[in-house]
């Protein structure tokens, strides 16, 4: 299977804006050199600690301990409250050698010296290569150094119920106007079913939406960061689902991968779902009766705009603290290079890979019994090379995604809008630098 995108100018404003920016302006800005560690190999057997929040996992680390008893690793799922544990972890000085973190974590945790850089391994940087390009950009800031390895990417689409489109003569949608008219007519073929949902406490989701759109949330000129989360494609996303909450069109009173949700789903109350390449593992494992009902077609689009949009994807951090830092380079490589493993990460959790080696799986190329043997990750692939390369991440993303949820949140219950929220979001990001020194200002 073919998988080729470049994100040379996300990864020119993520690692040679962000980072320097907050290198040179703020004072909780890390030091690189402080952040330099060891790479001597331990002189006997070590246990690495190793967190995630990945189904399956276990297995895939199982395999490594089998081959490797010199360097065993010890798994933790932490997906219940995954940077409420880290973050308390770093706090007490008690973080595991490696952690799953999400692109848009990296530049936040980076100002919080929560990393060690692992380029004293000549493993670390002469991995550079087996990655798809823009994710090594977002994990080395640049070159700045290795501070995690790629996992996997979140390219876009929309999973739907085929079986209830055919049922009441509906045409799956290709864009976003055909879309919102498709709600109206399956709610009034069916009132007990709506399209989709809207979950007001899924900030990453609805940033997706937004890159879809050529939102771009930052920029940077003039020695500032240009904030512009509240810009007119923002306001467009912002006011097309603001439309479908207030016409109770889809519902908001669930939460992404919840029991709630996927009771939902199994009592065919929703007829579509807008989600990632990552996901299509939920509704096979959770779902197992809906085997051949689904489909995953391209995300609708904007009139003639085809862009996608990308939500989530990780990382493999090395953490601060470390103290078997060549053995974590060794295992952080394998487990995310590997085909072996990679084919493991992929049919267990459902992730869809970063590395060069993962994107060619013959597994990737099949089609997928559960999806009525469709070749699914063709559209991923196809998602990917239609990812707009100019967004990027702000420094302060996390504060930013907190503000955003609890506005959205309100606009869901009926106090504001969801423009309102990315006011809110907006005045946030410009506060939150503005506190930690980091030069910016309201972008057009």
């Amino acid at each position: 299977m073919s998988y080729t995108v470049t994100r040379t100018r996300l990864a020119a404003i993520v690692a040679a804006t962000g980072i320097a920016v907050l290198s040179g302006c703020s004072s909780s800005a890390p030091s690189d050199k402080a952040a330099a560690a060891s790479c001597d190999p331990a002189k006997g057997k070590v246990t690495l600690q190793y967190w995630n929040t990945v189904p399956g996992m276990d297995k895939v680390v199982a395999l490594w301990n089998k081959k490797n008893p010199d360097i065993q690793v010890e798994t933790k799922n932490i997906s219940n409250d995954q940077y409420g544990i880290l973050g308390n972890a770093l706090k007490a000085g008690k973080a595991p050698d490696l952690a799953q973190v999400g692109y848009d974590e990296l530049p936040n945790l980076r100002t919080q010296n929560a990393f060690v850089d692992a380029s004293a391994c000549s493993a670390a940087t002469a991995a550079k290569s087996k990655f798809v390009p823009w994710t090594w950009s977002q994990t080395s800031f640049g070159n700045t150094g290795v501070f995690a390895l790629p996992q996997d990417t979140g390219p876009m689409a929309l999973f739907v119920r085929s079986d209830l489109f055919k049922k009441y003569g509906i045409a799956v949608p290709t864009t976003w106007d055909a879309y919102a008219t498709a709600a109206q007519q399956l709610h009034k073929a069916n009132p007990k079913l709506t399209i989709t949902f809207f979950d007001p406490n899924n900030a990453e989701w609805f940033n997706g939406l937004l890159w879809q759109n050529s939102a771009r949330m930052y920029g940077y000129s003039g020695g500032k960061w240009q904030v512009t989360v509240q810009s007119e494609q923002s306001k467009q996303v912002a006011d097309y689902w603001q439309k479908l909450i207030s016409a109770k069109l889809v519902r908001t009173d669930l939460a992404n991968g919840s029991t709630q949700m996927y009771a939902a789903y199994q009592k065919d109350q929703i007829a579509s779902y807008v989600g990632a390449a990552w996901g299509y593992s939920m509704f096979r494992d959770n779902l197992p009766k809906q085997a051949g009902k689904w489909s995953v077609v391209p995300m609708p689009t904007w009139g003639a705009n085809g862009s996608s949009g990308d939500w989530g994807g990780s990382t493999v951090a090395f953490m601060k603290g470390a103290k078997h830092l060549y053995e974590s380079v060794k295992f952080n490589t394998w487990l995310n290079t590997d085909p072996e493993a990679l084919a493991m990460e992929n049919k267990l959790g459902g992730l869809y890979p970063a590395a060069n080696a993962g994107l060619q799986l013959p597994a990737l190329s099949k089609g997928v019994p559960y999806y009525n043997n469709e070749k699914v990750f063709d559209v991923f692939a196809d998602s990917s090379r239609k990812i707009d390369t100019s967004f990027a991440w702000g420094p302060t993303q996390k504060t930013v995604n907190l503000a955003l949820q609890d506005a959205m949140a309100k606009a869901a219950a009926g106090d504001g809008t969801l423009a309102d929220a990315l006011a809110k979001a907006q005045a946030t990001a410009l506060k939150s630098m503005k506190d930690q020194a980091i030069p910016a200002a309201a972008g057009k």
